[in-house]
């Protein structure tokens, strides 16, 4: 087995040169997915939307979560973030909550009508933001880098059970 082929437990030390911005993977992911949200903030700005309103209408449209405290454990947002984030959404006419009716201290989010309108303009600019980030890479470079983050992920739920879940 070459050494390039190897497992590389410990390929980090803790030393500055071994964790510098430039080579450390914690945060290229992030300014990866900052580069991302700026593009799609950039793009959604027109539907009268930012990255943090967005995903909510998303969440309740195509996965069926529609509980504000749904929204912030798949989102990862705490409470007090996602109810701000709702009340903007209702006060823009995209969502309305209402008390369920088996259980009066549970809220129920619905789209109105505008929302699920606006939803439908959403899926196509993440797409095209994804895929500005994407440009240059071959089909099997994609598959490959969705790869090696699912097992970064997996790598990552090893140790932390709260993490074994798909957000």
């Amino acid at each position: 087995m070459t050494a390039s082929k190897r497992s590389c437990e410990r390929f980090y030390q803790p030393d500055p040169q071994s964790l510098s911005q430039e080579n450390n993977v914690s945060h290229l992911l992030k300014r990866v997915s900052a580069s991302l949200n700026r593009l799609i903030d950039q793009r959604i700005a027109p539907l009268g939307l930012t990255a943090m309103q967005w995903k909510p209408l998303v969440m309740i449209c195509h996965r069926n979560v529609n509980t504000p405290a749904e929204l912030s454990r798949t989102i990862s947002i705490d409470s007090g973030a996602m109810t701000r984030t709702l009340d903007r959404l209702e006060s823009k006419g995209f969502l309305t909550r209402r008390r369920c009716d088996d259980d009066r201290r549970v809220v129920k989010l619905e789209l109105t009508d505008t929302g699920r309108d606006t939803v439908a303009h959403i899926l196509p600019v993440v797409a095209d933001s994804l895929n500005q980030h994407l440009k240059g890479f071959s089909h099997d470079e994609i598959e490959q880098l969705m790869g090696l983050l699912r097992r970064m992920i997996a790598n990552g739920a090893d140790d932390d059970p709260a993490f074994r879940h798909d957000p």
